[in-house]
């Protein structure tokens, strides 16, 4: 424990206090144990996905930088939380094969966590392909008890001997732009559309893309402070919550209740549907809901246009009302009235799916055997005697018979 915490001290003041040096050629080197560690062989090479590599060697041990992206700018390895992937990493390998990685976390009886440390790149060559910069670690062992740390580390003029250096290279800027848009989209998905709901696979793939976005972001930033991990960690594995089924199926009773002839169908269907979504993000224990489910009733048993629940006119629960008492009720009656004009026909809907009433006097025309309030039943208005009263337009002005007083 003592020798960890002294190596970490010494690590920060020599870095802080190392002397500026000056090159003329190609050189990878830097301080460890406050003692100039060189590498006899270096290079740099960028994979397919524009990840950059840079390493050093001296035949016997081995430091290998690697950032996200072929682009000027300081990368800080190592920081990006206990289950994070890192692609922002300083390693070194000695002479027993030994890897010490800043993506090592030191061991819980560590008390002094170090400086995580910086790569730098301060230039790039697009002409000869070469990398210089910076850069200063300190990395652990697997077992998190033993550490090396550099500083005042330089590379010089490292040249590129694999992979191209790519035109427009994907940047830290890049990839907080989509997460920042990411964000807004999930913000979005979170909330009640237009229609009064989350949508359950919206939200949750919203919430993916968000993830990944945080993912990249961290990759390509860094996350010093922990903050993109806590974020990710908080949204855990996307799925749509109870509370929020339980907000949508509240809202779909709502627009069932208030629903008119015009939109029953529809709001009927979406109840069904809200009630469903509740059982599998919720479950239902005792039952309750999938009571509710088999009690909703979104049938038209005669097809009159009219759904069943708006034939119990007298609100008992009991569908044996019978508007023209020919002996069947209307929820089997073909037409309701009984005025020679199928409730089918009769049945026009206002903007607001509220059926039409011609004359006004507080009953719709389909349950109105006088539709137009003009004396004559509208039984009677069949002026051409073919039993079908919706044909005969005397005036010749477009409007039938029995509905024109």
């Amino acid at each position: 424990m003592k020798k960890l915490i002294v190596l970490s001290l010494i690590f920060l003041t020599a870095f802080s206090c190392g002397d500026e040096v000056e090159f003329n050629s190609p050189a990878f080197q830097g301080d460890r144990a406050n003692l100039l560690w060189r590498a006899s062989a270096f290079s740099a090479s960028i994979d397919a996905n524009g990840f950059l590599t840079i390493s050093g060697t001296n035949n016997i041990e081995t430091v290998t930088l690697k950032v996200p992206s072929v682009s000027l700018g300081t990368y800080i390895p190592g920081d990006g939380g206990e289950n994070a992937i890192e692609t922002i990493e300083a390693e070194y390998v000695d002479g027993f094969g030994t890897v010490y990685s800043t993506n090592n976390r030191p061991d819980s009886s560590v008390s002094v966590y170090p400086e995580l440390g910086e790569i730098v790149i301060e230039e790039i060559d697009l002409t000869s392909g070469a990398f210089t910069g910076k850069f200063r670690f300190l990395a652990f062992d697997a077992s998190g008890l033993n550490s090396v740390g550099y500083a005042n580390g330089i590379f010089f003029r490292v040249p590129l001997v694999s992979g191209s250096i790519p035109a427009n290279p994907i940047t830290c800027t890049d990839k907080e732009i989509e997460s920042d848009a990411a964000l807004a989209a999930y913000n979005t998905a979170s909330e009640p559309n237009a229609d009064g709901f989350i949508d359950s696979s919206a939200f949750e793939a919203a919430c993916s893309t968000y993830i990944n976005a945080l993912n990249e972001q961290r990759n390509y930033c860094g996350d010093v402070e922990g903050a993109l991990q806590d974020t990710i960690d908080e949204l855990g594995d996307c799925m749509f919550t109870c509370e929020q089924a339980i907000a949508n199926r509240n809202e779909a009773q709502l627009q069932y209740n208030s629903a008119t002839i015009g939109s029953f169908n529809d709001k009927c269907a979406q109840y069904l549907t809200y009630l469903q979504e509740q059982i599998d993000y919720c479950g239902d224990e005792d039952g309750s809901i999938q009571t509710v489910i088999d009690n909703l009733d979104c049938a038209d048993d005669d097809g009159d246009g009219v759904p069943n629940v708006f034939e119990d006119f007298n609100g008992d629960g009991v569908f044996d009302d019978d508007t023209d008492m020919d002996g069947t009720s209307n929820i089997n009656d073909a037409d309701d009235d009984g005025d020679g004009v199928p409730t089918s026909v009769e049945l026009q809907l206002d903007a607001d799916g509220n059926p039409m009433d011609t004359d006004g006097d507080g009953d719709a025309d389909y349950l109105d055997t006088d539709d137009d309030g003009d004396g004559i039943p509208t039984a009677n208005e069949d002026a051409n005697m073919d039993g079908d009263p919706t044909n005969d337009d005397t005036d010749g002005d477009g409007v039938p018979d029995y509905l024109q007083a």
